[in-house]
């Protein structure tokens, strides 16, 4: 990915060349991730979250595990926070949008334990605060989404797809980015009205179905050349389909390439280094009290918290210069890219207000 926080590395230098807070001793520390829906195998969110655990942790030799709850609702992450608490957790990890009302619970309750949430933040909740005890990460989906868009544009797709799983708000920046994207790329290629068109669907879960293979494949046969598959295992059936029709596939939050050979790219988030970062604020740096506690974050293209897969030797129109030079307009404002999510389509899920001339959506109800 291109720039991987290079800001927040420069700011991590300079607060350790100026001094900082003391380091926390890493005597009796662990650190517990808790996975959202899937498991730190889904070859995305969870396990590119896990993976920044794993490498900071045995790097240097913190006691680390993980904790999948037994059902997705605010009762069991509570329950799993809770245990891992009680089995000696210290840091505790948490990946998504939906545990926004658990860390916002637990966090008042251990104060003395430090919280890491991504994709959220527990002020969102019903009286919810950020204590001084968390740290929320959000990255700028809308951004890498467009950067898929307008890269699929260029190298010469015409009908693309975007299959999302639960219409969180991380989910639904993903698809909008991916729609201007596409119409930036249509604009500045000049191309004809009703050039593009985007079939938008919402599998309603993160899992891996028959169903959602069907639906992939269907989208497949009906056109679509490449489906930007956004939803955990999701994208895991979508490639299952490809492989059969000879489609094609973007992949999210990791580099999905070696998954299958349908991916093409991936819109990618520094989710391994952005929970290190974290990480050593506590137990490196010390300065999780000066620039972190109680504080969120919004990474993006100019921090390089998202960007495409460097690897373009599957497209043969777009390459690493074309990329590079697009990356740049994206950090220097020559391409502004909204992050409004709260205008959709009539099922409520399709970005159909970033609809131009040039890009139709066609919005498609999943019946899995």
């Amino acid at each position: 990915m291109k720039k991987i926080f290079t800001l927040l590395l420069v700011l991590m230098s300079f607060v350790v060349l100026v001094g900082c807070n003391n380091p926390v001793d890493i005597e009796g520390q662990k650190i517990v991730l808790i996975t959202d829906k899937g498991d730190i195998t889904d070859k995305s969110f969870n396990q590119g979250a896990y993976e920044g655990v794993k490498a900071y942790a045995e790097e240097k030799g913190v006691t680390y595990d993980y904790l999948k709850p037994e059902e997705a609702t605010d009762e069991y992450y509570i329950a799993a926070i809770e245990q891992a608490i009680a089995d000696g957790a210290t840091v505790i990890v948490t990946p998504g949008f939906l545990f926004e009302p658990a860390v916002n619970q637990t966090q008042k309750s251990y104060p003395d334990v430090r919280f890491i949430i991504l994709d959220a933040n527990p002020a969102n909740a019903e009286n919810g605060t950020l204590e001084e005890n968390t740290h929320s990460i959000f990255y700028a989906e809308e951004q890498v989404g467009f950067l898929a868009g307008y890269a699929a544009v260029v190298e010469g797709y015409r009908h693309l797809g975007f299959m999302g799983g639960m219409a969180v708000p991380a989910v639904q920046r993903y698809g909008h980015g991916y729609v201007q994207g596409a119409a930036q790329a249509a604009e500045d290629l000049e191309l004809a009205d009703d050039a593009i068109t985007i079939d938008y669907l919402y599998t309603g879960d993160f899992a891996a179905t028959p169903e959602v293979q069907a639906a992939a494949a269907a989208m497949y046969n009906g056109g679509t050349e490449v489906i930007f598959a956004c939803g955990g295992s999701v994208g895991q059936s979508v490639m299952a389909a490809a492989e059969t029709v000879d489609g094609k596939v973007i992949g999210v939050d990791v580099d999905q390439s070696g998954d299958s050979e349908t991916v093409i790219t991936s819109a990618m988030k520094s989710l391994s280094l952005s929970v290190e970062l974290a990480l050593e604020a506590i137990y490196d740096v010390g300065d999780w009290d000066r620039n972190f506690g109680g504080k969120s974050v919004i990474l993006g293209a100019e921090e390089g918290g998202v960007g495409l897969a460097e690897d373009f030797s599957k497209f043969d129109n777009f390459d690493k210069a074309a990329y590079d030079e697009l990356f740049d307009k994206l950090v220097d404002g020559d391409y502004e890219v909204s992050s409004v999510i709260g205008e959709f389509g009539d099922d409520g899920t399709a970005s159909k207000q970033f609809e131009t001339d040039q890009v139709s959506v066609n919005v498609i109800v999943f019946e899995g």
